[in-house]
């Protein structure tokens, strides 16, 4: 049996000091959603006027913000929001740390799978049948039929957090995570300091 580790237990790493320093000057950040609601980009708007600031000390490269579909920089940091679902999320999350000094898992999805990971219960034919072939919504007298198209990424059996997939150097926590828990972090990474989310900032009971 698999034993399950809570976010807060997960080892997080270090920031090098000798990178931080080479960085200097502004530093660049990605960020991305995978099998999500973007709920947690809404939280990183959230932060409202304290994104200003921000800017000056950082440049947003590959985003849903800014509409970059690639890297085309190193980047200092990665966020990504969403878990795991299909083979381009997979694709995307190598590209991002292929391309990120530290990934930073955000959100419930990217931690452990969140809500979409609710059909790691069922096989995933019975799934897509559910959905389009017996689905209530289906329209009637129209032919129920499985989309299957090369366009269309394909689909894991499962869905997984995304440090299963590859390594991941942080995890906030949260569905979403408050806006102040993202800040605090990015504003540690920014100034080199040692990550430490106040447990204020980070329990739900």
């Amino acid at each position: 049996m698999t034993k399950h580790i809570a976010s807060h237990e997960m080892p997080a790493t270090p920031t090098d000091p000798a990178l931080s320093a080479a960085r200097g000057g502004k530093i660049n950040v990605a960020m991305i959603g995978l099998c999500g609601c973007w709920g947690c980009t809404l939280s990183f708007l959230d932060m409202d006027e304290r994104i200003l600031p921000l800017l000056t000390k950082v440049t947003i490269h590959r985003s849903s913000l800014t509409d970059i579909k690639r890297i085309t920089e190193r980047c200092a940091i990665g966020f990504i929001e969403g878990g795991v679902a299909n083979e381009d999320n997979i694709e995307t999350l190598h590209h991002f740390r292929d391309n990120c000094d530290i990934l930073i898992s955000v959100g419930a999805c990217a931690v452990w799978g969140g809500v979409p990971a609710m059909r790691n219960v069922f096989e995933l034919k019975d799934c897509l049948l559910e959905a389009y072939v017996n689905s209530p919504t289906a329209v009637p007298g129209a032919e129920a039929v499985v989309p299957s198209h090369p366009d269309i990424p394909r689909i894991t059996t499962k869905v997984y957090p995304c440090h299963e997939v590859v390594k991941m150097d942080y995890f906030i926590p949260g569905c979403p995570p408050d806006a102040d828990a993202i800040f605090t972090v990015l504003e540690d990474l920014i100034h080199g300091r040692p990550v430490a989310l106040p447990r204020s900032l980070n329990h739900y009971d």
